[in-house]
């Protein structure tokens, strides 16, 4: 229905017709939800046709002969039993850590896989440091290979350091002080002392020793004086 009012010549005229807005809103907001519903349908089926990693820690931290686990989730497939592989990088070059469902090298007895795809180290060396590959090769799925990388650090303690002090040193001659360990890992790092009080790295940098002259390098364990 509609309603008009006749007008005086040259004014304006207002028309208004609620049932006619009210059903063209109301095709609109149906249209509106088809479209949603549509996209939505789309993004969910693109999502599950492509595999997908993910990782609890991408740097695990742990002290020699504990357990570590390296994490590798898989977060999407639309493959019921993905072929799951892992490798250590060593030198530029990928070596099977798991392969053919079976743990590889100086791992077989110490490794083993956990919630399908995780590699999990028992009993951790200074040898099992390094990067290390989980690939996941999904065929059922458009994008049927995935991989993450997981960066594994064993910290080592460090053994009582050797040092090499010169008895007797001559007057105005300079001298060179070192102390050094090899089993730490990573590095060690040295602080030379004298009279229980630290020394900088440079005398120069510091008041209390302007009457000094040495240099320490800290990664070396060398104090030239």
């Amino acid at each position: 229905m509609e309603s008009r009012q006749q007008q005086p010549e040259g004014s304006f005229i207002a028309y208004y017709f609620p049932f006619r807005w009210k059903s063209l809103s109301a095709k609109m907001a149906a249209r509106r939800v088809t479209v949603t519903g549509i996209l939505l349908f789309l993004i969910q089926g693109c999502s599950i046709l492509a595999v997908e990693l993910g990782t609890s820690n991408s740097n695990p931290v742990v002290e020699e002969h504990e357990r570590v686990e390296l994490s590798c989730i898989i977060k999407s497939t639309n493959t019921k039993e993905p072929r799951i592989e892992w490798k250590k990088i060593r030198d530029g070059q990928p070596h099977y850590v798991y392969y053919d469902k079976h743990i590889q090298g100086d791992l077989k007895d110490r490794a083993r896989i956990q919630s399908k795809s995780s590699l999990v180290i028992q009993n951790t060396s200074r040898t099992d440091n390094g990067k290390y590959r989980c690939e996941v090769a999904a065929f059922d799925d458009d994008k049927k290979i995935a991989e993450i990388y997981i960066f594994l650090t064993v910290q080592v303690k460090p053994v009582i350091p050797k040092c090499t002090v010169p008895q007797s040193v001559p007057v105005g001659k300079s001298t060179v002080l070192h102390c050094q360990e090899n089993e730490g890992y990573p590095n060690s790092v040295y602080r030379w002392y004298r009279n229980s009080e630290a020394l900088p790295d440079d005398s120069k940098s510091s008041l209390k020793f302007h009457n000094s002259s040495f240099t320490l390098d800290p990664k070396t364990g060398t104090l030239m004086t």
